[in-house]
C-alpha cells in the first residue's frame, strides 16, 4: 500500500473519574504502552506519537518506543478538543496521506484490528474508517422517563412482543480506531465525513474502553483470562 500513516495517541494528564489512568498498572505494564505497541507492530504505521501535557506521560510513552509532542497547557484543559490536540500534532510533523487515531483507553485494540481496519480503508478507496461494535443492548427498549416514572408507552406497540433475537442490530462507536485522510479531517475538523466513510467491526471484548474503574478491573479480567486460556 502506497500510503503513509500517522497514529496519534493523545494522553492528557488530568483525569477526574479514574486519576492517572493512561499510565496505570494494566497487568504489569502502563495502559498507554498497549496502544504504543499495537501502533508500532501495524504492518502499516510509519510512526507512532503521543502527544501529551504530562512528563510522566512522555517519558514512559519514549520508553516504550513512541515519538512524543508535549502538548501546550491551553489544548489540555477541560474544554480542549481531541481535534485540537491532533491539529497541534499534525502541523508539528511532516506530513502523512492518513491519521489514524487510537485512544489510550483501548488496551484490547491491537495491531491486527489496525491492519484489519486500514486493510478495509484500501479495499473501500474511504476516506474514513471508524471501529464500531454491536450494543449491548438494542437501543429499541430504551425510552424516556416523566416525573411520575409512567411506563405506559416506554415501548412501541411493533417492538413490545418481539424478542431481542428478532430486533434489528444496532453498532456504537467503540473509540477504539479512527482512520482519516489528513487533508480530509483538517478540513472537517473530525472523521465524521460527508461521505466514504466506513464502519471497522469488532467484538464487543476487544471494545473495552477504560474510563472508570469498573472499566479497568473488567480489563484486567479479561487479559488474566486471555492469559490462563
Amino acid at each position: 500500500m502506497n500510503k503513509t500513516f500517522l497514529a496519534i495517541i493523545p494522553a492528557r494528564g488530568g483525569s477526574k473519574r479514574l486519576p492517572r489512568k493512561n499510565i496505570l498498572d494494566l497487568c504489569g505494564k502502563p495502559l498507554i504502552s498497549y496502544s504504543i505497541e499495537a501502533g508500532l507492530k501495524s504492518k502499516y504505521i510509519s510512526k507512532v506519537v503521543v502527544t501529551s501535557d504530562d512528563n510522566e506521560i512522555l517519558t514512559i510513552s519514549k520508553e516504550y518506543g513512541a515519538v512524543t509532542i508535549n502538548r501546550p497547557e491551553y489544548l489540555a484543559n477541560d474544554t480542549a478538543t481531541t481535534f485540537d490536540a491532533l491539529e497541534h500534532t499534525i502541523n508539528s510533523l511532516e506530513k502523512y496521506d492518513y491519521i489514524v487515531l487510537l485512544q489510550p483507553t483501548s488496551p484490547l485494540r491491537n495491531e491486527k484490528h489496525i491492519d484489519e481496519a486500514i486493510a478495509l480503508l484500501n479495499e473501500k478507496d474511504a476516506n474514513a474508517v471508524i471501529s464500531v461494535c454491536e450494543t449491548e443492548h438494542s437501543p429499541l427498549w430504551c425510552n424516556t422517563l416523566d416525573e411520575e416514572l409512567n411506563m405506559s408507552n416506554f415501548l412501541s406497540k411493533e417492538i413490545l412482543n418481539k424478542r431481542s433475537q428478532d430486533l434489528p442490530k444496532y453498532y456504537r462507536i467503540n473509540g477504539a480506531i479512527y482512520i482519516c485522510k489528513t487533508e480530509e479531517l483538517l478540513k472537517n475538523k473530525g472523521f465524521f465525513l460527508k461521505d466514504k466513510v466506513f464502519a471497522y467491526i469488532m467484538d464487543k471484548k476487544d471494545s473495552v474502553d477504560i474510563d472508570e474503574e469498573i472499566d479497568f478491573i473488567i480489563t484486567e479480567k479479561l487479559m488474566y483470562m486471555d492469559e490462563i486460556n
